[in-house]
């Protein structure tokens, strides 16, 4: 009888916990209470799923758009609104790029400046010019890495100097292979203070300038 009592209670525990709600890995706390979980099926990635956006214009919106908040174990200084490819893409770009380029120095990474991600407008802004990939959800623009100790490696002022050149150059390098496109400070004179990652596909590979 005991054995059998016994029995019972182990199932009945086993099921409670195959039936309790999945838990954040990384939970940050929202103005409601709620917590960001991990998205697009990557236990790197924290944020939340969001409504399908509709653009102003044709081409403008994604389907299935999720808004990030980290990556792996980054913050992002913004919200960004963009497509699980894209946001898979930052993670591999964040693993083999940012962290072995920033090392240990401040403390190692903190979180990344994001200065664009989803938005319904052409390249570089320029009228009559082709919709920027901003405009799919297929892009971010990332303008400096915060390190824990406060300090920060930017795209602006760091490009052209020392060990903030040096970290900034690798991190260009790796991003190129996981983004279809990586625009830096030598591309053009509208990307002088960040990169632009975007997961546009060429049949001839990346395009990294």
């Amino acid at each position: 009888m005991r054995v059998r009592l016994a029995a019972g209670i182990i199932l009945l525990t086993a099921l409670g916990a195959a039936c309790a709600p999945l838990k954040s890995l990384r939970p940050q706390d929202r103005p409601n209470g709620a917590a960001f979980a991990s998205i697009c099926g990557n236990p790197n990635l924290v944020g939340e799923r969001a409504e399908p956006v509709v653009g102003a214009q044709s081409g403008c919106g994604i389907a299935e758009p999720v808004r990030v908040m980290e990556v792996a174990g980054l913050r992002l200084t913004q919200a960004a609104l963009i497509d699980c490819a894209t946001a898979n893409a930052l993670d591999r770009w964040v693993e083999v790029g940012v962290k072995p380029a920033v090392g240990e120095r401040g403390g190692g990474p903190d979180n990344l400046r994001v200065a664009a991600h989803y938005a319904c407008r052409t390249r570089n802004n320029r009228p009559g010019a082709r919709l920027s990939e901003h405009a799919k959800g297929r892009a971010i623009d990332i303008a400096g890495i915060g390190l824990k100790d406060g300090s920060e490696i930017t795209v602006l002022t760091g490009w052209g100097s020392g060990a903030d050149g040096r970290a900034l150059r690798q991190m260009w390098r790796a991003a190129c292979g996981p983004f279809g496109t990586v625009l830096g400070p030598e591309s053009d004179r509208f990307h002088r203070t960040h990169f632009h990652l975007d997961t546009a596909q060429y049949r001839s590979g990346s395009f990294c300038r």
